[in-house]
């Protein structure tokens, strides 16, 4: 049998970047990873091969088109019958999904991180560690990291399948389709619907929620429901859904909104609502790996579970379903076993929705931060005033910084508008320092950029804006 230091289970974002750090750290590891592409093994996990990676290719090229077809002229570009190969569009994000799952596997070796290609079990402890199972193997570790991500909610009416369809059918789809509904309008729902509707599908939205983005700043989920409404997506909110039938021309959705009853026909239907732990197959009944009531690993501030040497890191274990933090996890639990303080500042999780305009925030809304006690102070200011931003044509959105009113501490930093799930970093390294308003606000910043809106809205904490 042979013997590692570190096995992990799970080869996404939490799992490889915990191999390879602990790899780095001189600890003889493995991972496991089962996720197939094609009929063959592709590393990345969901992230990489059905999330984030391929919806932000889908994104930025039905983006371009909606460019060519209707923003261009702006700029004095005429383009006369433009025209899109769908089967080309999706050849190059699944292209740009080899080329990044590639690099994994490319990493593992220059790090020489052993890839093991199954579904990952936990057997039984052997002398201190545990002996690892991997289809018909077994495999024995110190240590057992566990990685083994999340997958969509389905909906108890409408499982997935046949017209119903899931993140991964959704960046599948052979043609467009005429009518497309979408049931959730998080974070998924709103970039999906967002790719088909500039790609010419007439796209509806129900959320059973009474408003959008409730865990965003009030101001920045209001200019975003307006913003993809002028565009064309049609939102209902606090909607139940009563029945939803297949046939073979597409979906009836039976809901109700208010007093009213609602039956609409879609072609396709994407359901978002949510994604639950995989622990299928992990043998963790077997074992006695507990796990609560919603189906996630239980592990504690240092990612350790019930089981001595067995650790839990990324979507498995709930929190912020985000590729980033997941990341960060396995830095930090691969740094944990060898001695090191690894640790993650959840307080400073940037979150990005990649819609158009893009959002994204960090810290507490204003709303959080006074019911935490703090006494408040902010300032905001648009891109409408950015000169650079008037340059590209898209002075849509604004930046908030809110601020400890007693001490100028930065508590959180809210975005809507162009490229600012780039912006949001210099923000979120600022706050990781304990940084103030006045700090941000005194960084010189290039002109003339997007990112002197960060300064600008820096600046208004203190009601001192240059440019408004």
């Amino acid at each position: 049998m042979d013997t590692f230091d570190v096995i992990v289970i799970g080869g996404g974002p939490a799992g490889y970047v915990a191999a390879i750090r602990a790899a780095q750290l001189g600890f003889k590891t493995a991972c496991v990873d089962a996720f197939e592409r094609g009929g063959k093994a592709s590393l990345g996990g969901t992230c990489l091969n059905v999330g984030c990676i391929p919806s932000k290719a889908m994104l930025d090229s039905s983006e371009r088109f909606e460019m060519v077809q209707h923003e261009l002229v702006d700029h004095g570009i005429l383009v006369e019958g433009a025209s899109l190969d769908l089967g080309k569009m999706l050849a190059r994000k699944d292209a740009v999904v080899d080329k990044m799952s590639g690099g994994i596997a490319y990493l593992f070796k220059k790090n020489k991180v052993t890839s093991l290609h199954g579904l990952g079990r936990l057997v039984r402890q052997d002398q201190g560690g545990w002996v690892v199972g991997v289809g018909e193997q077994e495999f024995a570790a110190k240590h057992v990291i566990i990685a083994t991500g999340s997958s969509p909610r389905e909906l108890p009416l409408a499982p997935f399948g046949g017209h119903v369809m899931d993140n991964a059918g959704a960046l599948a789809l052979d043609r467009v389709p005429g009518k497309l509904g979408v049931i959730g309008a998080g974070v998924i729902g709103v970039e999906l619907g967002s790719v088909w509707r500039r790609l010419g599908a007439q796209v509806t939205v129900l959320e059973a929620l009474p408003g959008f983005l409730q865990a965003a700043d009030p101001a920045v989920a209001r200019e975003a429901l307006k913003q993809l409404q002028k565009q064309g997506l049609e939102f209902h909110f606090g909607v139940k859904i009563a029945r939803i039938e297949q046939t073979e021309a597409g979906v009836s959705v039976t809901y109700a909104e208010g007093d009213q009853e609602v039956t609409a026909q879609f072609d396709k239907l994407i359901v978002a609502i949510g994604r639950v732990p995989n622990t299928q197959g992990l043998g963790a009944q077997d074992v006695g790996l507990e796990l609560d009531e919603r189906g996630f690993i239980k592990a504690d501030s240092h990612y350790r579970t019930n089981l001595p040497n067995v650790y839990a890191i990324g979507d498995v274990i709930g929190g912020a379903m985000l590729a980033h933090k997941a990341e960060e996890e396995g830095v930090a639990v691969a740094e944990l076993l060898a001695g090191q303080a690894g640790h993650v500042n959840y307080n400073v999780i940037p979150w990005v929705i990649y819609t158009s305009p893009e959002i994204a925030w960090a810290g507490l809304t204003e709303a959080q931060a006074k019911e935490q006690g703090y006494d408040i102070k902010s300032g905001q200011f648009p891109f409408s005033a950015n000169g650079r931003a008037a340059g590209h044509n898209d002075t849509r959105g604004f930046v908030k910084v809110v601020a400890d009113a007693k001490t100028d501490r930065i508590l959180g930093v809210h975005m809507i508008g162009p490229n600012v799930s780039e912006l949001i970093g210099e923000t979120v390294a600022v706050m990781e320092f304990a940084g103030s308003s006045e700090d941000l606000a005194r960084i010189v910043h290039a002109h003339p950029t997007l990112s002197e809106v960060v300064k600008e809205a820096a600046l208004g904490v203190e009601k001192r804006t240059i440019h408004a």
